[in-house]
């Protein structure tokens, strides 16, 4: 089984956040048993080239690329696909439209709107009929849920079929109610609850991107029955250690 059809059917994968622009930082941490890592081009200075580098490298590190693109846009998410993403994140989905436009740009017709062109994922050339069945069977299509209008019409969202999982960004969602960061907020504590309920009805997999680089934060989502699951970012994993264990030497 794929992972594609593991997130579908809602069995617990683990990756993380990737804005380091440097082969290294891949191969490190692909020692530490992530199932994929997500390239961020929303939240960084990384350009297209450099994203194709990085999958290159993740993939050669046994791992699944998925980039998080900077918008629902045509032509950055044919773009990184070309270059041989595993999959993408698409940030702002909030209606059923914008979900649907997002499979457009996905799949070739008759299915969507992709336009055809011939690059590392088809193999220069040769390999356009194996793409077209990786394309079907293997590409991760994830809406990201940070807007409260996400919420609202999440149940619309998630009837388009294309939509393989959404996971959910508390920052940006606290942020559209006018509450920035204050997840402990009633307010948007019930929005990331009704996030929770409907994707249970629905029997459709919950994901989070967990910012904190202590395990306790991710195994308290997996608690709560979140099958898809960013473990932190590059520069937390980094930047936490080293300044925790230079607190505790100079203490």
């Amino acid at each position: 089984m794929n992972l594609k059809q593991r997130i579908r059917n809602k069995q617990l994968s683990i990756g993380s956040w990737l804005t380091i622009p440097n082969e290294s930082v891949v191969e490190i941490m692909s020692t530490a048993g992530f199932e994929w890592l997500t390239i961020d081009i929303e939240h960084s200075a990384i350009d297209v080239l450099t994203v194709q580098n990085l999958i290159r490298t993740i993939q050669a590190c046994n791992m699944k690329a998925l980039v998080r693109v900077y918008a629902n846009d045509e032509v950055i998410i044919k773009r990184v696909l070309d270059a041989g993403a595993d999959g993408i994140i698409v940030p702002m989905i909030k209606s059923k439209e914008e979900a649907q436009r997002m499979a457009d740009w996905v799949y070739y017709p008759p299915v969507g709107k992709r336009g055809v062109g011939l690059n590392r994922a088809q193999q220069y050339g040769t390999g356009f009929e194996k793409y077209q069945e990786k394309l079907k069977n293997e590409i991760i299509v994830i809406a990201q849920i940070e807007h409260i209008d996400a919420v609202l019409n999440l149940e619309e969202i998630l009837s388009v079929d294309a939509v393989d999982a959404t996971i959910i960004g508390p920052y940006d969602l606290s942020a559209s109610m006018g509450k920035p960061g204050k997840y402990e907020d009633d307010d948007v504590k019930k929005a990331i609850e009704k996030y929770d309920a409907i994707c249970d009805k629905l029997n459709k997999p919950k994901g989070s991107h967990v910012i904190s680089s202590n395990y306790e934060e991710t195994k308290k989502k997996i608690d709560l029955g979140y099958s898809f699951l960013a473990f932190s970012i590059d520069f937390f994993f980094l930047g936490d250690m080293a300044r925790n264990e230079m607190k505790k030497l100079k203490s």
